[in-house]
């Protein structure tokens, strides 16, 4: 019976593809479901043999901890070089969306909070 190992909804292409490889030369035999068209199906990774999955969750487990490290070594050089965005830079790459989105989060909290102000009243 196939297991559930891995969701890749929201991962980076570069870590399923290292977890594809981390699977294929470990030998465990897996398949991959997709988003769909819609893209509301369940994207992952499944192994073919529940018996596989201790092996898999140790190896998992080891690439974690190896990913991280590297990618806070990447965000510490980064941000030495002063090429790591920060909230400001990272936003006025796209004015647009984030006045967008703030007018959104303006809308939101005035819908929540102007029915407390009417009560008051």
């Amino acid at each position: 019976m196939s297991i559930l190992f891995f969701n890749l909804r929201g991962v980076p292409e570069d870590e399923a593809e290292d977890i594809r490889e981390l699977l294929s030369v470990n030998g465990i035999a897996f398949y991959e479901t997709s988003a769909g068209i819609w893209g509301i199906s369940l994207p992952a990774i499944w192994l073919q043999q529940q018996d596989d999955m201790p092996v898999a969750q140790q190896l998992f487990q080891s690439y974690q901890r190896e990913r991280a490290h590297r990618q806070r070594a990447l965000y510490e050089e980064r941000q030495k070089q002063g090429r790591q965005p920060g909230f400001l830079r990272h936003n006025l790459q796209n004015p647009l969306r984030f006045i967008a989105l703030c007018l959104v989060a303006a809308v939101v909290i005035y819908a929540s909070c102007h029915w407390v102000y009417k009560l008051g009243l």
